[in-house]
């Protein structure tokens, strides 16, 4: 079976229900994971996965509500591998590479962190009593920085990569095709309708798509460039021949207009596939 668990479905400003940007593709038994933003690695365990169980993570770009659980993450997973199994392979844009050495490299934020628990007895003895042998060998993911075709594959998947538009030149940003036996996603990250994710999306079985208000809203605040709200998503949707529509990275004025019937009789009106709504923790099979 294969699923997406969204993890974060909100933006940088947190409420009660979203906060962030996070998702999980769960592929018979591994797990990809697109983006980190706040409470990414407890979201994670609380949707019944193990930090461990994750040896791919992508990031869309680099801003804090889809990045900021990075160190926590990899950290956690480390500690708790005690060991064993492969290190993270950490896939994204420019800067992927520098921003995890400066968080996890020698002389990085977290090296104090890490250095305590190779050195410290104590810390010694949980390793071992984890399962794990000593010496104890520092963190080292493998963080590569890509951009547009072929990202990264493994038994059942290959990630493909297109250009997203957001906030150029001041980050870069990028949309990922999973390709697998049981069907298409499309991880938008934050983005704007535009020819390359379209054509990246081309006939997808699925397309997780950032929406931050309602469109009409967003062009009354000057606020729809760089973003895709609710026409905006279902018109790219319809163009690229999506089958299913799921809204994530919804503002916290969207997120209040519940039920979203309003909004899907409009989307409806130009896109003929299934739209969903998301909420954090819902599991959506391909």
């Amino acid at each position: 079976m294969t699923e997406v668990i969204v993890l974060g479905g909100g933006t940088p400003t947190p409420t009660e229900f979203r906060f962030g940007s996070a998702h999980a593709l769960r592929i018979g038994d591994e797990v990809l994971m697109f983006d980190c933003g706040p409470a990414a690695t407890h979201k994670l365990v609380k949707a019944g996965l193990y930090p461990t169980q994750v040896d791919n993570l992508f990031f869309t770009h680099h801003h804090f509500d889809h990045n900021i659980d990075y160190p926590c993450f990899l950290l956690c997973r480390w500690d708790q591998a005690a060991g064993h199994g492969s290190e993270l392979n950490v896939y994204g844009p420019k800067l992927t590479e520098e921003i995890t050495q400066k968080v996890i490299g020698v002389g990085g934020a977290f090296e104090s962190d890490w250095q305590a628990r190779v050195n410290h007895p104590y810390s010694q003895q949980v390793f071992v009593n984890r399962g794990g042998t000593l010496p104890r060998i520092p963190p080292a993911p493998k963080a590569k920085d890509v951009g547009v075709g072929e990202v990264a594959s493994g038994k059942n998947w290959q990630v493909t990569a297109a250009l997203a538009e957001h906030v150029q030149p001041y980050l870069d940003s990028l949309a990922y095709r999973v390709d697998t036996p049981e069907g298409s996603v499309i991880f938008t990250g934050d983005t704007q309708p535009c020819d390359t994710v379209r054509e990246l999306a081309r006939d997808a079985d699925m397309m997780l798509c950032m929406c931050w208000d309602e469109q009409s809203v967003m062009e009354t605040a000057n606020e729809a460039n760089g973003q895709c709200g609710t026409t905006g998503a279902a018109q790219l949707a319809q163009d690229a021949g999506v089958k299913k529509l799921v809204l994530v990275h919804m503002g916290p004025g969207l997120s209040k207009d519940t039920p979203f019937d309003r909004h899907i009789e409009e989307m409806t009106a130009m896109y003929d596939g299934q739209i969903i709504f998301s909420e954090e923790l819902m599991r959506l099979e391909v």
